[in-house]
């Protein structure tokens, strides 16, 4: 097994498969889907691409089915040194997409095409569009069935039953242009801002009281603020967009709630502030009981190693919500979305050994 995952992560690596709404022009998904598609063909299983994803089915019977799901697609290349061109340094495969996700996703590939002639059906899910808007997980889930499923993000081997979730908030700040000589026939949207971050920051601090036992506290930051014409011109605009990481049992409406409460107490507090907010994004987290069958089996096969939370939030939360038990296990590294990534080659094959033996004790 060692070799035949070492050469499929190397193939998966040297595709450019950098999403294209991160940045304009890039590649894309479909090059590695129909790698994927093909590599899944020429090993005797079933292979269905489902605009940039990959739907990869093993050769079983009408028992259970045991979702394996990874993400086709990287983020930009950035400063990486040879980003398509797979080195190995010891124990260390290097190259963009390595560690996030391609050695879970080759990991999950071989475990299926070593699944045939179970009881049930191993699938694996290879969707694009993770890193940005999750576009290939909804596109396949109407396609799936499955009575468990595992993301193969990258957890360091432990066992991930939950993560947070995440909203992104625009906050529009009203004010009215004059000439800068002339401030009193003006209202500064940006100054009026102040207040609001001042809020903001308090909500955080609030936010941070709250802990979960396996993720800690939800947080909130400010990512980005514009305003403003030029240097002569009270601004009659400022834009605010945070970020809230939320837990589990947080939803988008509770979300929603703390910032129009958050906006009216500044508002009763200056008559003159005007602003408005509206949601752009956000998604749900994610968290399965320890005592599910596919934690307890799962952990099992793999040796008992830690249960724990995800830092980050993946594509898990959809399929958590269309009522498939769910949990992230995959190798270990460093350098997601950083100048230096790498994974674990002996992280890779274990988690691919831990895959398979999974998938035949679920579905056999």
């Amino acid at each position: 097994m060692r070799e035949e995952v070492i050469e499929l992560l190397k193939r998966l690596v040297e595709i450019d498969s950098v999403n294209a709404s991160l940045v304009p022009g890039a590649a894309g998904e479909a090059a590695i889907a129909r790698f994927v598609a093909g590599w899944a063909t020429d090993a005797g299983l079933r292979a269905e691409i489902v605009g940039d994803s990959v739907i990869v089915r093993s050769n079983g019977g009408p028992g259970r089915k045991l979702l394996l799901c990874g993400h086709l697609d990287t983020v930009g290349l950035g400063g990486v040194t040879d980003p398509l061109v797979p080195r190995i340094e010891g124990d260390r495969l290097y190259g963009r997409g390595a560690y996030d996700m391609k050695a879970g996703l080759a990991a999950a590939l071989i475990a299926c095409r070593d699944s045939n002639g179970l009881a049930g059906e191993v699938i694996v899910a290879a969707v694009s569009d993770e890193e940005h808007s999750s576009v290939g997980i909804q596109e396949t889930l109407p396609h799936l069935q499955a009575d468990a499923a595992i993301v193969c993000e990258p957890t360091e081997l432990t066992i991930a039953v939950a993560h947070k979730g995440f909203a992104w908030t625009e906050i529009e700040v009203h004010g009215k242009a004059a000439h800068g000589s002339r401030p009193h026939l003006g209202v500064d949207a940006i100054l009026k801002t102040g207040p609001i971050l001042v809020a903001l920051d308090k909500l955080d601090r609030s936010l941070r009281d709250r802990s979960h036992e396996l993720l800690g506290s939800g947080s909130l930051h400010a990512s980005l603020i514009s305003g403003g014409r030029e240097e002569t011109t009270i601004p009659d605009r400022c834009v605010l967009t945070v970020e809230r990481r939320t837990l589990p049992y947080e939803t988008l409406a509770d979300v929603e709630q703390d910032i129009a409460d958050l906006l009216d107490s500044c508002m009763r507090a200056d008559p003159e502030l005007k602003a408005t907010s509206r949601t752009t994004q956000a998604r749900d987290g994610m968290q399965t009981p320890q005592d599910a069958e596919i934690v307890k089996l799962l952990a099992e096969v793999a040796g008992n190693p830690e249960i724990t939370g995800a830092s980050y939030w993946a594509d898990s939360a959809f399929i958590s919500s269309a009522g498939i038990p769910t949990v992230l296990y995959g190798p270990g590294g460093e350098g997601a979305h950083a100048d230096v990534e790498w994974v674990s080659i002996a992280d890779t094959i274990k988690c691919a050994s831990v895959l398979t033996a999974a998938a035949r004790r679920f579905c056999g």
